[in-house]
């Protein structure tokens, strides 16, 4: 039998050689009870402690000192009327959710890489998806330990850095349906409970009282770093799985409802710049006390390398919801430890768009980027100015401030959105199958199918995509600002034009491991594109490539004509020159979105130098470097198609 203590006002379960202190934050109760559990399916706790406001309050903090407990209590709280609550501080929970688990803090010993944002490339990517597939041929299907089995895979790509679709312990509970009468499941992870347990959904044991997930997903991280491949979090802090009126009661709402949430000038209703029904009040003292000891959690004792912040704006919205002042944001990018993570923000939310407005030391998902990528290779017209400001590292956004390129994350595609394959297969979204009649998912993807919507036997639109998805990656892998692509997307992976499958736990959101032999050429071209980048500093340049008539000249614009670049409405092609100071070598790239063939003007070189085919995107074998030199002045770049040459 234990015997209890006073204890002292630590937030959380603090596992001690001599015991376990228990505290939690309540703001305005009276009532506060400790329960302890045998096993984590008892509905009855073994030993109820009913904390003495005198004795075991400090503050707002309710404190208690439980002599000989071990790790691997099960515990939960009840505070006034709120019965079995999760403590948000926990480090684990019962797989029903029900309980929490007391964990003992224990640092990895963690060497973080540190690998500079130039010279990064981030493959955004779910943990369980990612091999759930029986075609993926490893031990532990969907799993922290079945993740580890592909790590090669990653590594002969060339990518540096994983990017992690939620691994909070989440509610899975959608209220959604299929076609069949299923209930679907949230498989995405956008719907936290608590900010510091990572999910037991991808342990590999089924055990309801153990915390081998803690374990697991540590040795996930150590082993990614042995194979010098960083571990990017995406992070929820902007709502909870509480939602609104209506929602379940885990933890906050019965700590300080007021507190913890934005409310209205009611007191009742809850703001929802979040749109999943609440709002995290994110700059209330309490709130930001638990999101930066959760950042220093996961980075200190788990490992991880950085972070990406869904919905980051929320984070600097005050608790009427106006944005500006940063507050928090701030306090992370000036924290002496917190301030050497990557920090990624998704700069937007239901309140507004933010893109350039993170502070400095910030990187931003920048949708502008996606989005003129998007409609010049499906060749809308108007797009070659603002095309340019994108590869270019987007200056106009991110110069001000001292910020140099590498503030912006260029993706084209993400978990959000269509796949990469899919937008070039389908003019309009098909997300019946998620419950909701087709009306959730983004409307507006600039997509195209280019003759047939979806998946087709005609070799000619098949040939069309393959080419039009090397454009893309191409262009991602030349740009300055840091590259993001999303898992599959290398090799064709298709949702089959859902845009929105946060709640498709199935084959249609599995990673198709035969979709690799389909497209490996494919493959190899990303493969490829990600060792050039690698390879040559301009596209790595740390500051913006500059185009000064009497200084360093990094780059030339050119169109069909040298030095006469189109950025006429009708334009649907550039050319530009790239001089890379360190390896003495220019590179000539083409990009070319008109349904014809175009003959682009080639730059006069150095007596003993020569134009080389580098890459050409409308090749079969695109990816392969020509042994023989481009004796013509100029060079038929063929319809929808991008080139590079470089100078030998």
């Amino acid at each position: 039998m234990f015997s209890v203590d006073f204890g002292f006002p630590v937030l959380g379960a603090s596992v001690l050689d001599t015991g376990i202190n228990f505290g939690i934050y309540c703001k305005n109760k009276k009532n506060i009870v400790l329960n302890i559990f045998n096993s984590a399916d008892d509905t009855t706790p073994a030993i109820v402690l009913k904390l003495d406001e005198k004795l075991n309050k400090t503050g707002d903090i309710w404190h208690i000192f439980l002599r000989e407990g071990k790790e691997g209590v099960i515990y939960s709280w009840d505070i006034d009327d709120s019965l079995n609550l999760l403590d948000p501080y926990a480090l684990s929970y019962t797989k029903n959710k029900k309980r929490a688990i007391a964990v003992k803090k224990d640092l990895f010993k963690v060497r973080h890489l540190n690998t500079p944002l130039n010279d990064t490339i981030i493959y955004e990517v779910h943990i369980k998806l990612f091999t759930q597939n029986n075609n993926s041929l490893v031990k532990f299907p969907g799993q922290y330990k079945g993740f580890v089995e592909k790590i090669p895979y990653l590594k002969e790509l060339g990518i540096t850095a994983v990017e992690f679709l939620p691994v909070f312990e989440w509610d899975e509970y959608t209220g959604r349906y299929n076609a069949n009468n299923e209930l679907l499941e949230n498989v995405w992870g956008y719907n936290p409970i608590g900010f510091f347990a990572p999910t037991k959904k991808f342990a590999s044991e089924d055990s309801n009282s153990n915390f081998n997930e803690v374990i697991e997903i540590k040795e996930l991280v150590n082993e990614l770093h042995k194979n010098g491949i960083e571990v990017i979090l995406d992070v929820v802090y902007n709502h909870t799985a509480e939602s609104g009126n209506d929602g379940w009661v885990y933890n906050f709402k019965a700590m300080n409802n007021s507190g913890f949430y934005m409310l209205e000038k009611d007191g009742i209703e809850y703001k929802n710049y979040s749109g999943c029904g609440n709002t995290f009040n994110c700059n209330n003292i309490m709130s930001k006390d638990i999101i930066l000891n959760s950042l220093k959690y996961w980075y200190l004792d788990i490992g991880v390398d950085g972070f990406r912040f869904d919905l980051a704006p929320i984070l600097g919205r005050d608790e009427n919801g106006q944005w500006g002042g940063h507050s928090v944001l701030n306090e992370i990018i000036q924290d002496p430890i917190l301030s050497h993570c990557k920090l990624i923000s998704e700069s937007w939310d239901l309140g507004g768009y933010y893109v350039g407005d993170m502070p400095t030391g910030w990187s931003e998902w920048n949708g502008k980027y996606r989005d003129v990528i998007r409609r010049f290779i499906k060749g809308d017209f108007g797009q070659i100015p603002e095309l340019l400001k994108r590869i270019f590292g987007s200056p106009d956004i991110f110069k001000r401030d001292n910020r140099s390129p590498y503030s912006s994350i260029n993706f084209i595609s993400c978990h959000d959105g269509f796949t990469l394959y899919d937008l070039v297969s389908y003019n309009t979204k098909h997300n019946f199958d998620n419950g909701e009649n087709n009306q959730d998912g983004e409307n507006f993807n600039n997509s195209y199918n280019w003759g047939e919507e979806g998946e087709t036997d005609n070799l000619d639109i098949i040939a069309l995509r393959k080419k039009l998805i090397k454009n893309f990656f191409l262009i991602l892998m030349i740009s300055q600002g840091v590259p993001m692509f999303l898992m599959g997307d290398e090799c064709g992976r298709t949702q089959k034009g859902n845009n929105n499958a946060y709640c498709q736990d199935n084959t249609l959101t599995w990673f198709d491991w035969d979709r690799k032999k389909e497209f490996e050429d494919l493959y190899e071209f990303v493969k490829q594109m990600i060792k050039i980048r690698k390879t040559y500093s301009i596209f790595r340049k740390n500051s913006y490539w500059e185009c000064e008539e009497n200084g360093r000249n990094d780059i030339t614009l050119h169109g069909v004509n040298l030095n006469s670049p189109d950025f006429s409405y009708h334009s649907l092609s550039i050319a530009f020159e790239l001089l890379d100071y360190e390896a003495n070598t220019k590179f000539y790239i083409a990009l070319n979105s008109y349904y014809d063939d175009l003959e682009f003007e080639l730059p006069l070189l150095d007596e003993n130098k020569k134009w080389y085919k580098l890459i050409d995107t409308s090749e079969n074998n695109s990816f392969n470097f020509s042994e023989a030199p481009i004796d013509k002045l100029s060079y038929s770049v063929k319809a929808r198609s991008s080139i590079i040459l470089i100078s030998k």
